[in-house]
């Protein structure tokens, strides 16, 4: 995670460790929140609720926190997400009424979404072309970090017979380590990319970056990995309570896919030298599919284990690869909204796809919701095997005008000779 030469040498490497610590808080604090509204005497529609407020009031402040970053500094950004993920945190250990607990989880998210459009700008602005898709990879081993670590930590809090007490203790901690994450906030953007390039100081329409070549496969694909991932993590225990898996066993494998990942990431720039962006996006989205629609066959555990720690690597490449491919495709002012609405395409299936599996768990059966995600992958396998930039092979998914302006060299020495 080296960084280039130049003030703030090392702002990669600090970034990714608040990052662990503000996404390592807000996994530990989703379960905590929904063990603490079932000892308040939620049922499963509340907790449905409850968790869809963290997703959906977040949606609303998306494009307008993208625009203000467009022309604007991004690091205040991470402080502000760092308190309304502690303070929401916090309040939601102290809250004795459902409707507290969906109001102050909605606050939780509204950090995590400030911190993220914040942090995926500066690695943006922070990146040349040619880096950016190994340094978005290194960026989202935070978020892999925190993935892999706080439902453990939550898991070996929230224990005996006290739910509301335990999971109240839970979520103090996960706003303590929330709090941790602004020791490294320091000189993390640079004062040289703190203000948006000249001449780009007028709004582009949602609807014209929408249409911009490349934007909308960037959201999709972003959208179908997190949807897999999110149901994975909500489905396996049923699938495994289904099959006699023990909860550890279960615990384990969805450890073993966030260390897919996490190993995933760490390899990813010369998996970019030898296919290039778009054939690795193609590739996993593919082999993914397929993988998460086996999960549906009734596998031995050993079966289970081996599909979980390919399809955990394969997860790991859509993520970091999709935001190279919404700022490269983006108008050159519109990229923090562009990152936005890349976010609120995510929130927007953590709302829609959990909804999705449970009416098709609902009708066809336990297994039936990785059938649908299989579905939903192979769909995004399509619209990567669409997307421009198919070129980029050697180039570690570079610059497409860089290699454009490549061409244009190679002829005119031609034309020379």
């Amino acid at each position: 995670m080296k960084d280039a030469s130049g003030p703030g040498r090392g702002w990669l490497l600090r970034l990714v460790i608040a990052f662990s610590f503000a996404q390592g808080a807000v996994s530990m604090a989703r379960p905590a929140v929904s063990y603490r509204a079932l000892a308040l005497g939620a049922d499963e529609r509340a907790i449905g609720v409850i968790a869809g407020v963290y997703a959906l009031l977040p949606l609303f402040a998306a494009v307008p926190l993208g625009r203000r970053t467009d022309h604007g500094r991004c690091a205040p950004l991470l402080p502000v997400g760092v308190v309304l993920i502690a303070g929401g945190c916090a309040l939601s250990g102290r809250a004795d009424s459902l409707t507290a607990m969906a109001a102050w989880s909605g606050v939780m998210g509204l950090g995590h979404l400030c911190f993220v459009i914040g942090a995926q700008s500066i690695v943006a602005r922070q990146s040349a072309p040619h880096e950016q898709d190994r340094n978005f990879g290194h960026f989202t081993i935070g978020a892999s970090l925190g993935q892999l670590v706080g439902p453990i930590a939550a898991g070996a809090l929230i224990t005996g017979p006290d739910r509301a007490g335990t999971s109240a203790l839970a979520l103090l901690v996960a706003g303590a380590v929330a709090a941790v994450s602004c020791t490294s906030l320091w000189r993390i953007e640079r004062p040289a990319t703190s203000k948006s390039p000249a001449g780009q100081g007028d709004r582009v329409p949602v609807g014209r970056i929408l249409r911009t070549r490349g934007v909308p496969a960037g959201i999709f694909i972003s959208l179908a990995v997190l949807s897999a991932t999110d149901i994975l993590t909500a489905y396996l225990p049923v699938v495994g309570d289904h099959r006699g898996i023990e909860p550890s066993v279960i615990g384990l494998l969805l450890s073993l896919r966030a260390a897919a990942t996490i190993a995933c990431r760490l390899v990813m720039t010369p998996m970019l030298r030898r296919l290039g962006r778009a054939a690795l996006l193609t590739v996993t989205c593919l082999v993914a599919g397929l993988l998460c629609a086996g999960i549906a066959l009734p596998v031995p555990v050993w079966g289970l284990a081996v599909m979980l720690l390919v399809l955990g690597f394969c997860l790991g490449v859509g993520q970091p690869l999709s935001m190279t491919t919404v700022v490269q495709a983006a108008p050159g002012g519109a990229r923090s909204t562009a990152l936005a609405l890349r976010l609120t395409g995510n929130r927007l299936g953590q709302v829609a796809a959990p909804a999705a599996a449970g009416l098709v768990a609902g009708v066809a059966g336990v297994a039936a919701p990785f059938v649908m995600l299989g579905a939903l992958l192979l769909l995004s396998f399509g619209v990567a095997l669409r997307s421009p930039g198919r070129t980029d092979r050697g180039t570690g998914g570079g610059d497409p005008v860089r290699a454009r302006s490549g061409v244009r060299e190679r002829l005119r020495r031609k034309s020379d000779i």
